[in-house]
């Protein structure tokens, strides 16, 4: 029951991520490697989009 949990809020934050990239003023190259880094590594994907993906964008 535990592991079905912890995989439904990762499915939840992936779903959440995917959108804000999707929804974000990126290039589409950009949009397209982020999605399928999300969806390819869900768990490693997820941590490198939170740590580079919104924030990188807002430093530069």
């Amino acid at each position: 029951m535990e592991y079905g949990i912890l995989g439904l809020i990762i499915l939840i934050a992936d779903i959440y991520a995917i959108y804000q990239v999707l929804t974000s003023n990126t290039s589409t190259l950009s949009k397209i490697v982020w999605t399928l880094a999300i969806l390819i590594l869900p768990v490693v994907g997820l941590i490198v989009w939170l740590i580079a993906g919104p924030r990188g964008k807002a430093i530069r």
